[in-house]
């Protein structure tokens, strides 16, 4: 037959092999039906363990899990991750992303977001606006109704004013926030449509797309219950003084690491004079990355 000895008995060996293994396979898928009928709430791993333990019979886990899908069947938990199609695409991309650290200038780019609170158990929504580079809070908002939109449009109208006067070097501001009902808005738009703003939003989900802001906030949080005591407060001209105190603290008083501990407002000042290098590495980065062109 033209076979070598080792060649043949290897062949006998495979094809006993391959019957031991269809076998184990067929047994598995006994064992599976069996358990599965009693216990639908677990999944393969489960039942790869329920077996070895109550059955005295060894499956791997990677055999039980063939033996689920061939018989297709599933757990049926109520915790299984069901995931949903997005329905709709992203208003704003993000136009940021790695470029924070590359910010160069006052009013190049602005981020947003809302912080809530309990003071003298009622609920608050702080809503701020941040100047990238310098720190500073350049508008507050605060409100105790769950889910105003006035803060968020009051605090955009007074960003457009600011800009009017001390914009950027003629360069636009670019302005993010994440994807909330209010920032999506059509009224939220129409405040900057004549503006030399472009919008950038966070992708869903992801708040470290928005780290300047979601930062700031939880220092801000942090200092205004263990330094302001806030949360002691129950009125709320009370707690709308603290938030005002804690402000006017933060951009002029509060020494601020990522500035080399220097304040917001010093700072800016700084760069007004010119005793800080005034770079172009945020455009150029930007221009030059694919993605946006």
């Amino acid at each position: 037959m033209g076979v070598s000895r080792s060649g043949y008995y290897k062949h006998l060996k495979s094809k006993a092999d391959h019957q031991l293994r269809c076998s184990k396979f067929y047994d598995a898928l006994h064992y599976v039906s069996l358990v599965h009928e009693e216990h639908p709430s677990h999944g393969y791993r489960w039942v790869a363990a329920f077996i070895r333990i109550n059955y005295g019979v060894y499956f791997s886990e990677g055999l039980i899990y063939k033996a689920f899908r061939y018989l297709d069947i599933h757990a049926e938990t109520k915790h299984r991750k069901r995931y949903k199609p997005r329905k709709i695409k992203d208003k704003y991309p993000n136009m940021i992303l790695a470029h924070w650290d590359t910010v160069d200038r006052p009013r190049q780019v602005i981020v947003s977001d809302m912080t809530a609170f309990h003071a003298g158990y009622k609920y608050y929504e702080l809503t701020m606006y941040f100047d990238v580079f310098t720190k500073q809070i350049l508008s507050w908002k605060l409100s105790d109704r769950r889910g105003s939109r006035e803060p968020y449009l009051y605090g955009l109208q007074e960003i457009v004013d600011l800009l009017e006067i001390d914009g950027p070097d003629g360069c636009p501001t670019y302005l993010h926030t994440d994807q909330g009902s209010v920032y999506a808005s059509m009224a939220y738009e129409e405040l900057i449509k004549d503006q030399n703003i472009v919008r950038s939003m966070s992708r869903p989900g992801t708040p470290t797309d928005n780290p300047v802001n979601e930062s700031l906030n939880g220092w801000i949080k942090e200092e205004l219950f263990l330094d302001f005591h806030i949360d002691t407060l129950h009125d709320r001209y009370w707690v709308r003084s603290a938030v005002s105190e804690y402000v006017d603290f933060y951009n002029a008083q509060r020494p601020c690491y990522s500035l080399n501990y220097e304040t917001p407002d010093n700072y800016y000042a700084l760069y007004k004079a010119g005793l800080i290098a005034k770079n172009d590495t945020f455009s150029k980065r930007f221009e030059g990355d694919q993605k946006y062109t």
